[in-house]
Parts: structure tokens; C-alpha cells; sequence
């Protein structure tokens, strides 16, 4: 195996323009309170002359004159918002109108589920692009240096999306914020890759993952970047399945024909590859020693993997615990959306340090999320409570204006004197198992749409999501009780298939097998009237019993498991 470089180079570079942005984000974690009023008045400020701060009275809420009438006015002016309120305006600016949201027109867009068919498109400006996927990634990366000096001594294997998936109307590009962050990251970082980024182009998820396994496990790799730990759980799949091809082409210089790559990525890959039989006779030796091959045998010199740890994610972890070596840190990815990059995570836990300096944040506690918006309390950041739960709302330098996030998130300790945060999942009515986000809106527009297409009217249906599994497991009490099994599973293949139309993050993850095929269960006749019955029986009062349809929920999954009727 090829020998470590000294980092220099990188760790020097990061140490000063990553260190100075940690520093500003160090600084502005001192004084939370004094910093988040200069962050609205400053977002207020810029927007004030465009549609929204017109209609707003942004000029008259900037006329307060401290803190507390400067939040009171702005709540009092604008709303709570989720993506429906703001996709008017956003609408305008795809078909090129500027001074909308923000002053002028989005840099690009990024793309992500929303609860309708159609997918949001987050608007994304030249200084969003600048301070939060710039200056922030800077001080990440740094943090990285802090945990593992060697990190960027070896090759770097990420997992990203494609840099553009489409256009606006007026021609902006839209695409993937991840493909963003790695088209705009420091040339030195790019040099690190053992691919080119043509590779994220690849459609078919099975190539995608041979290809970038094929060209990571050639080299001493010491760093992996991807959000979700399901995907490292798939790419140890792949090795699993096609080790022996990896070897054969790595022995050559080649890519598998049979794999699904298109020739214009093909030929994009040649110059990264020349024969290798030194590191193929290695990895030979490898799996005649251990049977299955893990990446503390084939990168004994890893440093550093990043990772979502929070929320549904945990799950996967177990998946691949003991298979790196043990030198390996595992970093918290960090609270990140495509919303929103919320703050950095300074230490081994899995929370996120909010950027006081970079968004300007609102709470509501868990207790009150189910209130009218007029009755409930907004929070400012320094008065959250460590250990209480609350639901986040975010407004940007990007033109999110009070943004319900649907996140619930848990407090944790300070870093000087700003909270720490930890998700811990999504709430009304979003399930999300590995970054899928799915809406119950959704699935009750696929259920329908399957019972009116293929004539099998239902009597009451639900979702549970399955973590062991990774898997959704849909429930039908359809009307014609002689249903078979078969059936069943008919209607789900076209729900599924009707689920990835509307929800295009859904369709990645059942794509790249990080969602597996959805489970189907027949429900016995009154199966909802029965479940009620139980809750009522047990305490649930009768006035206020409501049930949403996806859920994941173990306790209610229990009951209506119980339900099911046998083949």
C-alpha cells in the first residue's frame, strides 16, 4: 500500500483561514444574545427594499429599539413559515424576477423533498454561498485537523450528490447542496480524490458505489465525508459482493464492462488508472487471511469518518461498528439541511454548537408544538433550557423567513455561553429513517392514488417505519377482506413506485438501497376501531385521540402487528 504524505500543505491552510473562522464562531459563541440581534438586523437590512421586506414592514421592525422589541415586532410582522407559505415567492424568482425574497436573483438552487409532489427548491445567494457553505466549511474541515493530524495525509472518499439536476425556468442551475459544497472546496481538497468528480454522475447507485470503492480501496485512504451512515453500510455491501472484480480491475487498470457507467465517465476515468498488481497481489493476501474483507484491513491507516450520529441515523451505526481501525474518530456530521447548515460540533458528541453568527433562530417547546402559532412562545437562543425539547425555526441570509423546520431537537451543554443541540427527529407528520423525509401527505396521496388505480378500495390503511429493517412496512384493511397476500403486495409495489415520483429523496435512498423494499400486511376487519378501542382502554382520552398515518412509533406498530391477518 502506498505510504502517508506529510499534510502539510492542507494542515497549514487549514490552520490559518479555517482557524480564523472557527475563532469568529468561538467569538460569536461568547455572546449569543448580542450577536443574533446584529444577525436579524442585518437580514432585515438587506432585505428591507425587496417584495417580502415590503410587505413585511421590515423598515418599521428595524426601527426598534433594543433586542426584545426588535423580536417582538418581527414576530408580530411575520409569520411562522413552512416551504407552501414562501413557495410563491420563490415560484417568482425561478421564472426570473428579481428582488423577491432577497435583493437581486439566487446564485442556484438546492433541491429536496417537500410534502407535496413537487419538491422544494431552497434559494441559495452568492453570500450564503460565501459565509455558510464557505467561510463554515472552512472551520468544519478545520475541526477535522483538531481531531486527527493525519486526516488529510491520505486519499478522501465522499459521497455527494450531482452538482446539477436541472434548471429554473430562467435557466439557474438546481442541484444537490452537497454537490455544491464539493465543486466549491479548496483545490487542494479536490486533489486528495482518487476519482474525478464525474463519478457522482454515475445514475446507477450499484456502479456509483463500485466505482468509488473500486478507486478508494486502491489507495491508503484516510478520510470519509457522507451525511448518512446507511450509505457507508451499502458501500461494505458492494465490497462484500464484488471484492474479487475490485482486485481484478485494480490488477489491470480497469473498470468492470458489466457495470452501468456511461463511456463519457468511462474515459474520464483513465487517467486515474494504470495497472496495480502490487496493491491487487495485497488485497488478495487480505481476503485469503480474514474471508471478509473490512476497512481496518484494506485502510489500516483511516483517521477520520463523518457521519450523521443523531436521530433515526443511530441505527446504522451498529451495522459497522469494529470495522474501521481503531484510531478511527467518527465525527458527528453535524445538524445540516438543506435549509440550513445550523453550527459545527467542537468535541466527540454528537452536538451541534448553533452559529449565532450565521442564522438567526427561534424555539418552541416540545409541550406547545401542537398549538396555534398566535399561542405559542417563541424562544430566543440564549434562553434555551439544557435537556428540554424544542422544534427549531431558522431565518437566513437566503431568504427563509421564521422556517419551521419540523425538527425536534434536545439542548445540550454550552459552548461558552450558546446551546448545543441534538436532533432527535422530525415531527408532524415527516418520518425520515435515512435523510428520505417522508410526508404523510404523501403516502396518503399514493394509498389513493393505488386504491382508484387498481380498483381496490380500502377501509383504513397506515405506515410504520421499520429501523431494524430499514424498511416501511405498510398496513391495508381492504374492503374486500378475500384480498390475497399477492394482492397486497401489488398495491404496494405501485404505492412505492407512486411514493418515489413524489418524494425525489425517497427515490434516492430506495435506489441506492438505503430504503428497502416496502413490507406488506393485510389488517383483520375494524382494525382502526379495535387499535382506538385499546388506547381508550388503556388511558387515551376518547376527545382526544388522533392517529397519523406514517409513523414511527414501536409501541402503536405493536398493537397493529397483533392485527394483521394470517396467510
Amino acid at each position: 500500500m502506498e505510504k502517508l504524505t506529510k499534510p502539510i500543505v492542507p494542515n497549514f491552510l487549514l490552520g490559518v483561514a479555517g482557524g480564523l473562522q472557527y475563532r469568529n464562531f468561538a467569538r460569536s459563541a461568547k455572546n449569543p444574545r448580542k450577536c443574533q440581534e446584529k444577525t436579524l438586523r442585518e437580514i432585515l437590512a438587506i432585505a428591507q427594499n425587496t417584495e417580502y421586506g415590503r410587505v413585511h414592514h421590515f423598515k418599521d421592525i428595524l426601527k426598534a429599539q433594543d433586542d426584545v422589541a426588535l423580536y417582538k415586532l418581527y414576530q408580530q410582522n411575520v409569520q411562522p413559515n413552512d416551504y407552501e407559505d414562501l413557495r410563491p415567492f420563490v415560484e417568482r424568482h425561478k421564472n426570473g424576477e428579481s428582488n423577491i425574497l432577497f435583493p437581486g436573483k439566487p446564485a442556484l438552487y438546492a433541491t429536496t423533498s417537500g410534502t407535496t409532489k413537487e419538491p422544494k427548491w431552497i434559494p441559495i445567494t452568492q453570500r450564503y454561498l460565501r459565509d455558510v457553505y464557505g467561510k463554515m466549511n472552512l472551520a468544519w474541515l478545520y475541526t477535522m485537523i483538531r481531531n486527527r493530524r493525519k486526516v488529510f495525509a491520505g486519499k478522501l472518499v465522499s459521497i455527494v450528490g450531482k452538482v446539477i439536476e436541472g434548471y429554473a425556468p430562467d435557466g439557474t442551475i438546481c442541484g444537490s447542496i452537497s454537490g455544491f459544497s464539493q465543486r466549491d472546496c479548496p483545490q487542494w481538497m479536490k486533489d486528495l480524490s482518487p476519482y474525478p468528480f464525474t463519478i457522482y454522475e454515475i445514475e446507477d447507485y450499484t456502479a456509483r458505489y463500485y466505482s468509488i470503492m473500486r478507486f478508494g480501496i486502491e489507495h491508503n485512504t484516510t478520510l470519509i465525508i457522507t451525511a448518512n451512515p446507511s450509505t457507508i453500510v451499502e458501500m461494505q455491501n458492494n465490497v462484500n459482493e464484488y471484492f474479487d472484480q475490485y482486485v481484478e480491475d485494480i490488477e489491470k487498470g480497469t473498470l468492470n464492462a458489466s457495470m452501468n457507467v456511461p463511456d463519457r465517465i468511462r474515459e474520464s476515468f483513465k487517467p486515474f488508472m494504470k495497472p496495480n498488481p502490487e496493491r491487487a497481489a495485497e488485497l488478495r493476501a487480505l481476503k485469503a487471511k480474514y474471508g471478509t474483507v473490512l476497512p481496518k484491513h484494506y485502510w489500516p491507516d483511516f483517521q477520520l469518518l463523518t457521519t450523521w450520529k443523531c436521530g433515526n441515523t443511530k441505527v446504522y451505526l451498529d451495522k459497522f461498528k469494529d470495522s474501521f481501525p481503531a484510531q478511527t474518530f467518527h465525527q458527528e456530521f453535524s445538524y445540516y439541511a438543506t435549509e440550513c447548515r445550523f453550527g459545527l460540533v467542537v468535541d466527540d458528541t454528537s452536538n451541534t454548537v448553533l452559529c449565532p453568527h450565521m442564522h438567526y433562530y427561534e424555539f418552541v417547546a416540545e409541550e406547545d408544538m401542537d398549538k396555534p402559532d398566535n399561542d405559542k412562545r417563541f424562544w430566543q437562543l440564549h434562553e434555551l433550557q439544557t435537556g428540554k425539547r424544542y422544534i427549531t425555526y431558522v431565518t437566513t441570509y437566503a431568504g427563509l423567513y421564521r422556517y419551521n423546520m419540523n425538527d425536534l431537537i434536545e439542548v445540550g451543554p454550552r459552548y461558552w455561553n450558546t446551546p448545543s443541540v441534538f436532533l432527535v427527529q422530525k415531527v408532524n407528520g415527516i418520518v425520515t429513517m435515512t435523510g428520505e423525509k417522508l410526508h404523510e401527505r404523501q403516502f396518503i396521496e399514493a394509498v389513493r392514488a393505488a386504491e382508484k388505480e387498481l380498483q381496490m378500495p380500502l377501509h383504513f390503511f397506515i405506515g410504520f417505519a421499520d429501523l431494524d429493517l430499514s424498511a416501511y412496512r405498510f398496513y391495508y384493511e381492504f374492503e374486500n377482506l378475500e384480498t390475497t397476500q399477492e394482492q397486497a403486495e401489488i398495491f404496494t409495489q405501485r404505492v412505492d413506485e407512486l411514493l418515489k415520483e413524489y418524494n425525489q429523496e425517497y427515490k434516492s435512498k430506495r435506489d441506492s438501497l438505503r430504503v428497502k423494499d416496502p413490507v406488506s400486511h393485510r389488517l383483520q376487519h375494524n382494525s382502526f376501531e379495535t387499535f382506538k378501542a385499546q388506547c381508550i382502554a388503556e388511558g387515551k382520552r376518547d376527545g382526544q385521540f388522533k392517529l397519523n398515518l406514517l409513523l414511527q412509533d414501536e409501541g402503536r406498530h405493536e398493537k397493529f402487528k397483533k392485527l394483521v391477518l394470517e396467510n
